[in-house]
């Protein structure tokens, strides 16, 4: 069964040139980083930098998109940034990218290398379908503080990923909540890719092509699905 996804139209309306692409895969094998997939993250970084050329990775013309949609439902992008932004910065830093786990390693690699907020959901976890609207501000966000469990709750307008039981991602893609995120048990993924105009959409599908060709390689027997690239125009 297909995991559903849709946009809303308040969404559509605040951001016409969003495109997002999304992997569905079942059968995957994840576990601990290995070789193979730090090697990607290094390979991403030095990828990110040829593409940047010297900018810093918010004077790209993509992530100007992002922090100008950002600011449109009323968040402050210099602080909230845009995962890709956030990671491109940390991969640039002397602190690097972090090594998670497998498949959050290969997700991550994409991401840099393509300069694409990309994400991923354990399709198990997830309750219904997923829906990214716009926050009424009373939903439940179930995040960790101080190593505490903590309900927090999205600012009315906020931009927002969520199904049934509640928000899943908040601010569009800059935290995701630990409810649904890929661990070492996870065999089914939703892997999500967001571009914004002035980015081709075919460098979104490029990037999809390869994700999907990274999870089956890493995950051989994995049924991998790939959904065409749909626009919010």
């Amino acid at each position: 069964m297909t995991l559903p996804l849709t946009v809303s139209d308040e969404v559509r309306a605040l951001a016409p040139g969003f495109t997002h692409l999304a992997i569905e895969a079942h059968g995957l094998v994840n576990g601990p980083s290995t070789e193979g997939s730090s090697a990607l993250l290094d390979d991403a970084v030095r990828r990110l930098a040829a593409r940047l050329d010297g900018r810093a990775p918010h004077e790209d013309p993509h992530m100007a998109a992002w922090r100008a949609v950002y600011t449109a439902f009323g968040s402050k992008p210099s602080r909230t940034r845009n995962s890709a932004e956030a990671l491109a910065k940390r991969a640039l830093s002397d602190a690097g990218l972090p090594r998670v786990n497998l498949l959050v390693d290969l997700y991550n690699a994409v991401s840099v290398a393509h300069l694409i907020p990309v994400g991923g959901e354990d399709i198990d976890r997830i309750r219904g379908g997923m829906r990214l609207v716009r926050a009424v501000g009373d939903e439940d966000f179930v995040t960790v503080a101080g190593g505490e469990e903590t309900v927090e709750h999205p600012d009315a307008g906020e931009v927002v990923w969520r199904d049934d039981a509640g928000v899943t991602c908040r601010r569009w893609n800059w935290r995701q909540g630990p409810r649904t995120r890929l661990t070492e048990e996870t065999v089914s993924g939703i892997f999500l890719l967001e571009g914004m105009a002035p980015l081709p959409v075919a460098e979104v599908e490029a990037a999809g092509a390869e994700l999907a060709e990274l999870l089956q390689k890493f995950s051989p027997g994995a049924r991998v699905d790939v959904r065409a690239a749909e626009t919010a125009g």
